[in-house]
């Protein structure tokens, strides 16, 4: 008898030699766990993966979730939206930070949520347009069914875990923030579900908009709502033909944008449409329309992004047209307005990302700084990013603005403790004081890290468990 490497051989048979390295269970599982835990620049970086042909677009998505948490932490901080959410010059004054363009690095949140609306119905759109340009009403069917099953179950559960984690930390560590919470545990819960089954009702007419477990996630009902109208739009418009198509789309963002106040699915649709071109375009099959206007491509894509940085800085401290009318630079496009909408900023906004998203992919340069490493690793834990980077900021973020001079009135009740604990100067300009860079060198890393954490444990796991769950409901005629 032979031994070697792959098995025994002899008396006319071989079998497989089990390794005796073979990891136990309890090692996979803390091997597992260590991954989940440990931060990515500690982690084989994988330099051999293709690069997607949307990868700018994840990139941006990155990206503008970090505006989110730069413009919230700038926000909370210093306490003052009649600053940071106005223009340079209105009521005499005159920031640095209030600069066009310059004030989206302070509080360009607003802008990063619109962005990510109508990037989603880039995203969410592209699989089925391929289906309706090629003609595969099967393959389409197949797709939009699998994706509306899969999307509130995506969405939802990282919120859900994320929160009840939250939640239970003012229990268990005793802490207090601005959030009111119930006298013991099982209140906490029963308050949690309770705001969690209704705020999870999309379609809800009345009630508090805000799930008070964490106010940043008023958007995920909007995401939602917006995914059902792409989706729906998708299959009312599969069999129409290529023009009828585009013109129904945009006379969908007409109706949302112009007609009833619905900017957010005015932001979807539009998405759609950018799509749709896109595609037609890589095939060359785009509308006579658009084809004198190639030579021009250039100087159009510029003068889009140039106007969409501009209009990016609409005044949103209030929903007062007299703020907008009266802001320096914005006296004249307040009339562009429509009457339908109530809440003007998002008017501007809408077509600020707009602008944005059709034209990054046509400028080199820029379309190359969202494929670099640090967006496109963003844009892999934006979500994650985003469910988090509010409770770290209630709750380790506010000791430490407190500790280091930001005091605000809550924390005489809240924390009194560790108000001016370790005061530093605000020397530096106003959003960019000493004493509010230096605690970004721990709350960054933190929130970064925890979000890496919250991708690896929910987020991931819940798009694959959406997928399990749908491939469970499938008949099987239709798995065969």
């Amino acid at each position: 008898m032979v031994k070697s490497h792959e098995g025994i051989i002899g008396n006319g048979y071989w079998k497989p030699v089990k390794a005796d390295t073979e990891p136990s269970s309890f090692n996979r599982a803390t091997e597992w766990c260590g991954k989940a835990i440990r931060p990515s620049f500690l982690r084989d970086s994988d330099s051999t993966s293709a690069r997607k042909r949307t990868a700018y677009l994840d990139g941006l998505r990155g990206f503008a979730a970090l505006l989110v948490y730069w413009g919230h932490h700038e926000l909370w901080a210093h306490d003052s939206e009649a600053i940071l959410e106005n223009v340079y010059g209105y009521d005499s004054q005159y920031y640095f930070v209030n600069l066009p363009g310059v004030r989206l690095f302070f509080s360009g949140g607003h802008l990063a949520v619109t962005i990510f609306f109508v990037l989603s119905g880039y995203v969410l759109s592209a699989k089925p347009l391929t289906y309706i340009q090629a003609g595969e009403q099967l393959s389409l069917g197949d797709n939009l069914s699998s994706a509306l099953f899969r999307r509130w179950i995506r969405l939802h559960i990282p919120l859900i875990c994320t929160t009840f984690l939250f939640m239970s930390s003012w229990h268990l560590f005793g802490y207090k923030t601005d959030t009111e919470a119930q006298s013991n545990f099982r209140d906490e819960v029963w308050n949690w579900y309770c705001e969690f089954k209704n705020f999870s009702f999309v379609f809800r007419t009345g009630g508090e908009p805000m799930f008070s477990y964490n106010f940043h996630t008023w958007s995920i009902p909007v995401e939602f709502r917006g995914s059902v109208a792409v989706y729906t739009a998708l299959l009312a418009f599969s069999r129409c033909t290529r023009n009828a198509r585009l013109w129904c789309e945009v006379g969908l963002v007409i109706y949302f944008m112009y007609i009833a106040d619905g900017w957010s699915n005015a932001a979807f649709i539009a998405g759609m449409l950018l799509c749709d071109l896109e595609l037609l375009y890589a095939s060359r099959n785009i509308p006579e329309t658009f084809k004198p206007l190639a030579r021009f491509k250039h100087t159009i894509f510029y003068l889009m992004f140039f106007i969409a940085l501009y209009l990016a800085g609409a005044p949103a401290s209030s929903s007062d047209i007299h703020v907008l009318k009266n802001s320096p630079g914005w006296h004249y496009l307040s009339y562009l307005k429509p009457q339908a909408v109530y809440d003007y900023k998002w008017f501007y906004l809408f077509w600020a990302a707009t602008f944005m998203v059709a034209s990054i992919r046509h400028i080199s340069w820029l379309k190359r700084f969202f494929e670099t490493r640090f967006n496109q690793y963003l844009g892999r834990i934006s979500y994650g990013f985003y469910l988090v980077h509010g409770p770290i900021l209630w709750s380790l973020g506010d000791r430490i603005y407190a500790a280091v001079g930001w005091s605000r009135e809550p924390h005489a009740v809240n924390m009194p403790e560790w108000i001016n604990f370790l005061p530093i100067t605000k020397a530096g300009p106003y959003g960019l004081e000493v004493s509010f860079l230096l605690p970004q060198l721990v709350l960054l890393p933190i929130t970064l890290w925890s979000a890496e954490i919250v991708t690896v444990l929910f987020d991931e796991p819940s798009v694959r468990f959406a997928q399990w769950l749908y491939g469970k409901t499938l008949a099987p005629c239709v798995k065969a």
